[in-house]
């Protein structure tokens, strides 16, 4: 199966807004905010790690079909 070039430019950058994605929230350090009281928390370090798998997963997914001919 063969793909169109303004599929693939859609996929590409589609793949670096999901990497962009995924370095910040890998520069959350989540981790970190567990040593801190929940009241100090920014954000929920398990909801963070979630974002991640699933950028993570997202990510796989569109490197799947960049790979298809």
């Amino acid at each position: 199966m063969s793909t169109s070039s303004g599929e693939n430019r859609s996929l590409y950058e589609l793949r670096i807004e999901i990497e962009e994605e995924v370095t910040l929230v890998e520069e959350s350090h989540s981790e970190q905010a567990l040593d801190l009281p929940v009241t100090d928390w920014l954000f929920d370090p398990a909801e963070a790690e979630r974002e991640e798998i699933g950028l993570r997963g997202l990510l796989g997914a569109v490197e799947a079909l960049e790979g298809r001919d």
